[in-house]
């Protein structure tokens, strides 16, 4: 089993004040790290090859060049920094280094990644490209894969991975997510269920497990598990009341699911943006080492 990382990720030039939690990143490889080190495992860039599978390759020139337009900017909400191109070219790595792993041995995870509000053509919501898309279409290129599902249990809409893979018969995608959180227009995915404002361990995982039936109704030859843990109680930008017990058994469903079909799993990281980084590392945590007890 392979939990992979990327390096400095924490070297992101932000604004004092900006909201996002670039911090979460190394923390998580610090708590990792103490007990798990030997299954740690640092990824390289991705190529702008890879990128351009799932971009508009006009798209990845104007990041690479720091020449996107004020409104693009704002969408995206990150400010424009060499840092950032090095980041998010170091993200989108980490994903496929786990997707190569992952085919090979069942399963694997990565310590970032998870930009699903990246769209072909453009970022929004701290998400600049979608290493979800890009790892599917390199499974194909590359591996042979055909049949993926990509299971987005983010409290937000993976709405960017939506649109990407709209018409695609061979790409299922699921969302669980807040109804009436960000995005405000939404995507249609394969299955998208929407949850109300509140929604607690019982409701969450209710929800749950007629949509991972749908999941396995597909038969996918892979699964892609978008883990994020914004859905957490008190998450600053979830507005949901999942517990830490509940999120362990989201996880196990998912786990047990991909037991159950047989198939491979790549797990990365997604949204958590507690009020305390403490409790939104330790959410991340428990996702990694779930997973290193499924293999």
């Amino acid at each position: 089993m392979r939990l992979v990382y990327t390096e400095n990720v924490v070297e992101l030039e932000l604004p004092p004040g900006h909201r996002f939690p670039i911090a979460k990143y190394d923390l998580l490889v610090e708590a990792l790290e103490a007990r798990y080190a030997e299954h740690l495992f640092l990824a390289a860039p991705a190529s702008r090859e890879d990128l351009e599978l799932a971009h508009d390759p006009a798209y990845v020139e104007a990041v690479v060049r720091g020449t996107l337009d004020e409104g693009r900017v704002r969408r995206l909400g990150f400010p424009w920094s060499e840092s950032l191109v090095r980041r998010t070219f170091r993200s989108v790595g980490g994903t496929l280094a786990a997707l190569a792993w992952g085919l090979e041995t069942g399963s694997a995870g990565h310590l970032a990644g998870g930009t699903h509000h990246a769209f072909r053509d453009r970022g929004e919501g701290f998400c600049t490209f979608n290493d979800l898309a890009v790892a599917v279409y390199v499974a194909r290129r590359d591996h042979g894969v055909r049949r993926v599902a990509i299971v987005d249990l983010d409290v937000h809409q993976g709405n960017g991975t939506a649109s990407i893979f709209a018409g695609d018969a061979d790409v299922f995608t699921l969302s669980l997510h807040g109804g009436r959180n960000y995005p405000f227009h939404k995507e249609r995915s394969s299955l998208d269920v929407e949850l109300m404002d509140g929604c607690d361990d019982a409701a969450y995982l209710a929800a749950l497990a007629p949509a991972l039936e749908a999941v396995a109704a597909f038969r996918p030859e892979l699964v892609l598990y978008q883990a994020g843990v914004d859905v957490l109680e008190g998450d600053r930008l979830g507005r949901l009341r999942v517990t830490l017990a509940g999120l362990a058994r989201r996880d196990r469903a998912v786990f047990s699911l991909v037991r159950r079909l047989g198939v491979p799993i790549v797990v990365t990281l997604g949204g958590g943006y507690h009020r305390e980084i403490e409790r939104t590392v330790a959410a991340h945590r428990q996702v990694f080492e779930g997973l290193l007890a499924h293999r």
